[in-house]
């Protein structure tokens, strides 16, 4: 039950900071919308700890900026390799094993993957994760290996 109330103040507060009107009615409606959206994830039975994942907390907020940076870093990296005259891609699709234990961490690390320009997870088979890549550069280890270690630590938060 406290799931439920954490998802209604999510939705609640963000239905408040989207909408920028605070007047009774509109502040009731939006009460009586996110009440409805709780009732109704709460009957679907999808707030659970996967669903609300309230516990992963203040390690993800955490993690955020470092994978700002990085897709940041990522983009400048995508767009030199655009605006050369000689686009020097080499696309390329690799296999490697995640150490994320939950379906949440392989799911932060499947997206972060995804979201950082240059690369984009294909597929995901338990741990076994299939990356492609516009260049080997991208998927030499070292940013991957790092990416999973922070991840891992979020999720750590998770148990």
């Amino acid at each position: 039950m406290l799931r439920a109330f954490g998802l209604g103040a999510i939705l609640l507060s963000f239905w408040l900071v989207l909408s920028g009107h605070y007047t009774p009615l509109l502040v009731s409606l939006g009460v009586a919308s996110c009440a409805l959206v709780v009732y109704l994830a709460h009957r679907m039975d999808v707030v659970d700890h996967e669903g609300v994942p309230l516990h992963v907390g203040g390690r993800f907020w955490r993690y955020v900026p470092w994978l700002m940076k990085e897709i940041w870093e990522a983009n400048v990296k995508v767009a030199r390799i655009v605006l050369d005259p000689e686009l020097p891609i080499s696309p390329v699709m690799v296999h490697f094993r995640a150490s994320q234990q939950t379906d949440l961490g392989r799911f932060i690390y499947a997206n972060s993957i995804t979201l950082t320009p240059g690369t984009i997870t294909t597929g995901v088979d338990g741990s076994d994760f299939e990356v492609h890549a516009l260049t080997f550069a991208d998927v030499d280890g070292r940013e991957e290996d790092e990416m999973d270690r922070r991840v891992t630590w979020v999720e750590q938060g998770a148990r």
